[in-house]
């Protein structure tokens, strides 16, 4: 009877532990598939951000983690007031947590034409407990860690000929997302489980939908149909 209790207790035991363990890990990936189905639905309907910027992917760094930022504008937007329309200005950027020194994965939304079209709106936030974002701009050839640079702006037409992902649209965005496994837990009591336990990896490529479409701002090489608006295959992660 002994022998039997304890066998008990222990096979108990075991299935609490693998239950606590595989919590935490299905609360990361429902907020990972949330976060990406949210920018992909963005991604996919992209458009010119204004007439200064198309579209603005900076690769950037916090500390050791990466965290890109994007600035476009998307029709995936349903109008809420008196005066909006389906167009809306986008921003998406990692913010840390000072208390657990993670990230919050935030969503910048500006349906009303601004003079500023990085700033303004109101924002909103996607996801918590990232440890990294990551984009990456497909131009129909190669990919891009950044696309768009405003300090280009107004530079002899040459010095762009050879960089397509200097303006226009990409063709694609690769999305990768690190995950904390244990995003509610604080610094102090998370230190060591970061340490022994590699974070979450996702990724997606969102293909835009308007980035065939020619642009005002795109400019024509003399009969060069060669360029990042020809429709290609994009290949997938890893490829």
């Amino acid at each position: 009877m002994a022998l039997i209790l304890v066998s008990g207790f222990v096979c108990l035991d075991a299935a609490f532990a693998s239950q606590k363990a595989i919590e935490p890990r299905i609360e990361v990936i429902q907020n990972a598939r949330v976060a990406m189905a949210l920018m992909s639905a963005d991604l996919r309907n992209a458009c010119p951000l204004s007439k200064e910027y198309d579209f603005l992917g900076m690769h950037r760094m916090l500390g050791d983690a990466q965290a890109d930022n994007l600035d476009f504008a998307t029709h995936n937007y349903t109008p809420r007031h008196p005066g909006e329309g389906d167009f809306c200005q986008t921003s998406l950027f990692l913010e840390k947590d000072r208390e657990s020194g993670q990230f919050t994965l935030w969503r910048r939304r500006n349906p009303r034409l601004a003079l500023d079209p990085l700033a303004g709106g109101t924002r909103e936030e996607i996801a918590t407990g990232l440890r990294g974002l990551k984009f990456e701009y497909y131009d129909g050839y190669e990919w891009y860690d950044s696309w768009g640079d405003a300090e280009l702006r107004g530079k002899a037409q040459s010095s762009r000929r050879e960089r397509y992902n200097l303006e226009g649209l990409p063709e694609a965005v690769r999305i990768t997302l690190w995950f904390d496994l244990h995003p509610g837990a604080h610094k102090s009591q998370s230190a060591e489980a970061e340490t022994n336990a590699p974070p979450l990896m996702f990724q997606t490529v969102a293909r835009l939908n308007l980035a065939d479409v020619p642009q005002p701002s795109a400019s024509s090489a003399g009969g060069n149909t060669t360029g990042p608006g020809n429709a290609q295959p994009v290949p997938g992660p890893g490829q």
